[in-house]
């Protein structure tokens, strides 16, 4: 897509989540928010990395699916599916769930997969990363762990808990190389894709 030094491209975040959308306002730069439809399922055999790349992209082709030939955009598209053991993990949706999730990933490490995908509806091109997050829970008992989530009800992210909250006192450790990449939007990579396009992220 072309730069222009007075009306940058249009930028899309394709995404429902309340958090990515508070974690791009941080950049400082005019979007737009469009929610993708698509099936968010796991295929059968698919890694987590995998999982998370797929919908990533996914979610920004269906949003550029929607657009017309004069409507060229940069579009964002984000995932993530944290695992431990092999296994993946969802968003709980509910207490009961989460409460099982919380139960099950205590004393351990767990991987958040935290892929993201910056799609040129112009011209075709995507480019893609997965931005890899070790938390380490503590381990808490059932009490601890009930209340927390009265407390902030985290049932709409992926791992039951709320890093940017309370949910911080649920954790020993965080090893990242992006420090958002755990909200859902991982800004060190994103900026890095949107100045690889020439965007101006930083202009007088």
């Amino acid at each position: 897509m072309p730069d222009s030094p007075n009306r940058p491209p249009r930028l899309i975040l394709a995404s429902s989540s309340p958090y990515r959308r508070e974690l791009l306002e941080r950049l400082r730069v005019p979007f737009d928010v469009v929610v993708p439809a698509i099936d968010e399922t796991p295929l059968a055999g698919e890694t987590p990395e995998v999982t998370a790349l797929r919908l990533a992209e996914a979610k920004a082709r269906a949003v550029a699916s929607g657009l017309g030939a004069a409507d060229a955009a940069l579009i964002i598209g984000s995932d993530q599916v944290a695992t431990y053991d092999g296994l993946q993990i969802g968003k709980p949706g509910s207490h009961e769930k989460a409460l099982t999730q919380l139960q099950a990933m205590r004393g351990r490490e767990v991987l958040f997969h935290s892929a993201l995908c910056l799609f040129d509806s112009g011209s075709g091109a995507a480019q893609t990363a997965d931005v890899i997050t070790r938390v380490q829970f503590r381990h808490l008992p059932d009490a601890a762990l009930e209340a927390y989530l009265l407390a902030e009800t985290p049932y709409d992210v992926a791992g039951s808990a709320k890093s940017e909250g309370l949910g911080i006192a649920l954790l020993e450790a965080i090893h990242s190389d992006d420090p958002t990449a755990l909200v859902g939007l991982p800004l060190i990579a994103l900026s890095r894709m949107l100045l690889a396009v020439g965007y101006p992220l930083l202009r007088a």
